[in-house]
């Protein structure tokens, strides 16, 4: 098990979500930063008292942790995710815009800074240039990846949160371009699309599980890697997602060993948009969205809640490595060793993957790929 509570914590939460998405869309592209998402929501929880703090606990699987516990252990996860890996970029950025008029709690404040090192922003709801102080800033943290966020910031928002993470990394071992090939790849209809595949042979981390084959594809510097998971001919995604969870992750991931083999991974680009409020809402934490939510540890004398809470990704697969970059957003009103046996894996139908930090467990992104772009 991870050493940080918090890893433990948004891994099993990461599962979950992943799951309500999954399940609300099982025929689409899904690509998420479960990191950026709790990160984003453990600032917000901080200031939440009474039952919305009792069912955000509960939505985020937190147990015994308490507020204290999770912004110590958040603020060492950072700390960690820093020193990650120089031959990787991977930045962590969060933001609390202050709207007029509200007096926030010091306290909430202070912590902001030093758990989540947030920058402390003026908003100005309704303003011309409020929406687009928020997309720049977006911007500059994701790479130039995400470029919008909000279409506008409503007067009626008193604060805005938001985390964001980019990452691009090269992989330990690249792709020849030269032997990437079109090939067929099945799509959940039935039906066959020619997509490239990039194609390489070697040693690596190789599992063969029950119903699927999964590999670790690491980046330069090996502390992090891509988990590609491939369903069996006679299975499936759906049948594969049955049994992802946070428990059967942490068990495969110590079952990975050296093997020899050759693999065929797609090239893919995509862009992701969701709004979590449905399934944030099925996760438990319903309260926090209500005319009763209580973020009375935010701002004094105000009723405060969650409006939504809207996710964005970006991710880009190709022969150098990857590139990929994630937003939350949470507008706050007012309101109430030996090579085996030699393994062929061709992923050449839909298909989980997963950026994973390999020292603390910390899942940064997942995705269901049922039709590469």
């Amino acid at each position: 098990m991870p050493e940080n509570p918090l890893v433990a914590v948004s891994t099993g939460f990461a599962f979950r979500l992943f799951a309500e998405l999954v399940g609300r869309q099982p025929a689409a592209n899904i690509f998420v930063s479960p990191a950026s998402v709790a990160l984003a929501l453990a600032m917000a929880y901080d200031g939440a008292r009474g039952e919305t703090r009792r069912a955000m606990a509960e939505a985020l699987g937190l147990g015994r942790l308490g507020a204290e516990d999770v912004g110590r252990t958040a603020a060492e996860l950072l700390q960690s995710l820093d020193l990650a890996d120089p031959q990787v970029r991977l930045t962590i950025a969060s933001s609390l815009w202050a709207g007029d008029g509200v007096v926030f709690e010091p306290a909430f404040v202070r912590h902001g800074q030093e758990r989540y090192r947030a920058e402390i922003e003026q908003l100005e709801p309704g303003g011309a240039d409020a929406a687009a102080a928020v997309n720049a800033w977006v911007q500059r943290r994701t790479g130039g990846k995400i470029a919008q966020i909000v279409d506008q910031i409503d007067p009626a928002v008193a604060l805005l949160l938001i985390n964001a993470i980019y990452f691009k990394g090269s992989w330990a071992r690249k792709f020849d371009q030269r032997l990437t090939s079109e090939r067929p790849f099945a799509l959940l209809d039935g039906r066959r699309k020619p997509h490239p595949l990039m194609s390489q042979s070697g040693m690596y981390q190789y599992y063969d599980g029950r119903g699927f084959q999964a590999v670790r594809l690491p980046y330069s510097g090996g502390r992090l890697s891509m988990y590609v998971f491939l369903p069996a001919p006679r299975s499936s995604l759906a049948a594969f997602y049955a049994e992802l969870s946070s428990r059967s992750w942490e068990s495969w991931m110590g079952r990975f060993h050296v093997s020899e083999g050759e693999i065929a991974l797609p090239r893919f680009k995509l862009e992701y948009e969701v709004r979590l409020n449905d399934a944030l809402k099925a996760l438990g934490m319903a309260a926090a969205f209500g005319e009763r939510a209580d973020f009375s540890g935010m701002a004094r004398g105000e009723r405060l809640r969650i409006d939504e809470v809207k996710h964005k990704t970006f991710v880009e697969v190709g022969e150098e490595g990857t590139e990929a970059a994630a937003v939350t957003a949470a507008p706050m009103v007012l309101g109430a060793f030996m090579p085996e046996e030699r393994f062929s894996m061709v992923v050449d139908r839909p298909f989980f993957c997963a950026i994973r930090d390999d020292q603390t467990g910390a899942v940064l992104f997942m995705g269901s790929i049922v039709e590469p772009k």
